[in-house]
C-alpha cells in the first residue's frame, strides 16, 4: 500500500496552499512572523481611517506596523491600537503617536520620540495618541476662511471688470506699455553708451596722466622761476631805475629850456626861422652852382682874365 496515495497528496497541497497564504498575507500586511517585535499600545480618541497593517514611522523611517485596532464600548471616544516595532528601536518616556494623512488618503502612524534616553516605555506600555490632519487638516481649516472671503472675491473681480471696461484704464495701460518699451529702448542706449565709455576711458585716463604730468612739470619750472626772481636784486634795479628816469627827466628839462642849442632850437621860433631860411638860401645857392659853375669856378691855363 502506497503513503502518498491521491487524496494524501492533494491534502499536502491544500495545507501548502494555507500556509502560502497564510504568510502571503501576512507578508502583505507588513507582518515579520520570524522575527521578534515588541508589542506596545497607543490611545487615540479618533484614528482617522488608520486600520491594520498600516505603517508606522519614527522620524521619516518605517519601523513597525498596526497590528490591531480595538474599539472601547464601554468607554466611548477611546481607541486601542496595537503596534509592533523593531526589537532594536527603544520607545523613550514622554513619548507619543499621532496619525497622519495624506492627500491621496494614505494613512500612517508617526511616533514623536521624546528626547530621554535614560528612561523608557516598557514593552506592552501604553503611549498617548492624537491626530495631525496634515495637509488635509490644513484644508479643512482653510476652507471656513475661504467661504468667508468668496463674496468679498466676487465683489472684487466685478471691481475689476468694471475697471477694465473703463477706456480711461485702458489708455493708461496702453500708455504704460509704451513707457514700458521707451524704457527698454532708453536701457539698451544706455548700455551702449556705457560701452563706448569703458572703450574710451582707459584713453581718457592716459591723457589725463599726461595733462597731470605736463602740470607738474609746469609747476616745477614755475617754482624754479620764483627761486630765480627771489635771488635778483629788486631794490638794486629798482635804485637804477629810478636813477635813470631822474637822468631822462633832467635832459627833458633841459629840452624845455632855452639853455643850450637844442633848447633854443625847441623853443625860440625865431631860431628855427632863421635856420629854415639859411637851408633854404643853401638849397638855392647849390641848385645855382649846378645850373651855373662856370660862375663860382674858372680854370685857365694861362691864368685869370679880368672882366
Amino acid at each position: 500500500m502506497k503513503f502518498f496515495t491521491k487524496e494524501v497528496r492533494i491534502a499536502l497541497v491544500t495545507i501548502a496552499g494555507i500556509v502560502l497564504l497564510f504568510f502571503g498575507l501576512n507578508f502583505l500586511k507588513g507582518r515579520a512572523l520570524f522575527s521578534n517585535r515588541n508589542i506596545y499600545f497607543a490611545r487615540f480618541s479618533n484614528i482617522s481611517g488608520l486600520s491594520a497593517s498600516s505603517p508606522i514611522y519614527a522620524d521619516g523611517y518605517q519601523v513597525g506596523t498596526v497590528r490591531s485596532i480595538k474599539y472601547n464600548y464601554e468607554r466611548s471616544g477611546i481607541v486601542l491600537v496595537q503596534f509592533e516595532v523593531d526589537n532594536d528601536l527603544r520607545i523613550p518616556k514622554g513619548s507619543s503617536a499621532e496619525i497622519e494623512s495624506d492627500l491621496m488618503g494614505n494613512v500612517k502612524m508617526n511616533l514623536l520620540l521624546a528626547n530621554n534616553p535614560r528612561e523608557r516605555v516598557e514593552v506592552g506600555d501604553t503611549i498617548q495618541g492624537g491626530i495631525n490632519g496634515g495637509m488635509l487638516g490644513t484644508v479643512g481649516q482653510l476652507m471656513p476662511v475661504v467661504e468667508k472671503m468668496l463674496p468679498k472675491l466676487d465683489s472684487i473681480l466685478a471691481s475689476v471688470n468694471t475697471l477694465l471696461a473703463d477706456p480711461a484704464i485702458r489708455q493708461t495701460l496702453y500708455n504704460a506699455q509704451t513707457a514700458s518699451a521707451n524704457l527698454a529702448l532708453t536701457t539698451r542706449e544706455l548700455n551702449m553708451l556705457m560701452a563706448g565709455l569703458n572703450h574710451r576711458v582707459p584713453r581718457m585716463m592716459n591723457k589725463a596722466d599726461y595733462a597731470l604730468q605736463e602740470a607738474g612739470r609746469t609747476l616745477h619750472n614755475t617754482t624754479t622761476l620764483t627761486g630765480n626772481l627771489a635771488t635778483i636784486d629788486i631794490a638794486g634795479t629798482m635804485a637804477k631805475v629810478d636813477k635813470t628816469l631822474t637822468n631822462v627827466q633832467q635832459v627833458t628839462d633841459r629840452l624845455n629850456s632855452n639853455n643850450g642849442s637844442l633848447g633854443l632850437l625847441m623853443n625860440d621860433p625865431s631860431l628855427y626861422n632863421n635856420m629854415n631860411s639859411t637851408m633854404r638860401s643853401a638849397d638855392e645857392l647849390l641848385n645855382d652852382m649846378k645850373s651855373h659853375p662856370k660862375r663860382y669856378v674858372h680854370f685857365s691855363i694861362f691864368g685869370r682874365k679880368d672882366k
